[in-house]
């Protein structure tokens, strides 16, 4: 199964929902596709699609996923990674009005130029990305929280 999320920004992003529709149409997608798309409008009858879906349901999507595809915020990639999921993104840009700005390019090149996961900015990239994704092995990423608490701990301490 393939997940999608679009987040909760307050603003659609029907174009990665075209890219993935494209990609079922073309026969390049046979899984099924759930997606929880926030506030995007979008009707398709290959898809699965929620408006939203709960904490509990969204993390047994997640588990259930074999790969998630995303748009560019850190808090869906951070739970695809602490899954073990192979990742798509694709950044939401200012000038298809999917965000106030173009952060989400810098957060997802980040990764992927790490090998965390595939960054996707376009259909023909979509296209590459579902062919390589179910042979992509990502890094591992290592979440230090400890490391994290025991500087913060000694900055309060200090200061």
């Amino acid at each position: 199964m393939i997940f999608v999320t679009l987040g909760t920004q307050d603003k659609p992003f029907t174009r990665l929902l075209e890219m993935i529709q494209k990609q079922i149409d073309n026969g390049n997608i046979k899984e099924k596709v759930v997606v929880q798309a926030g506030y995007t409008k979008f009707e398709s009858d290959d898809m699965k699609i929620f408006d939203y879906v709960d904490g509990d349901d969204f993390n047994n999507l997640i588990e259930e996923a074999d790969i998630l595809i995303t748009h560019g915020g850190v808090g869906s990639i951070f739970t695809g990674l602490r899954a073990g999921k192979r990742i798509i993104a694709v950044p939401r840009l200012a000038k298809y009005g999917e965000h106030t700005n173009d952060h989400q390019i810098q957060i997802v090149s980040n990764f992927d130029s790490k090998g965390y996961l595939i960054k996707v900015n376009s259909d023909e990239e979509m296209e590459d990305a579902i062919k390589r994704v179910k042979k992509f092995k990502p890094n591992k990423w290592e979440f230090n929280n400890d490391k994290f608490i025991e500087r913060l701990e000694e900055y309060i301490d200090n200061n």
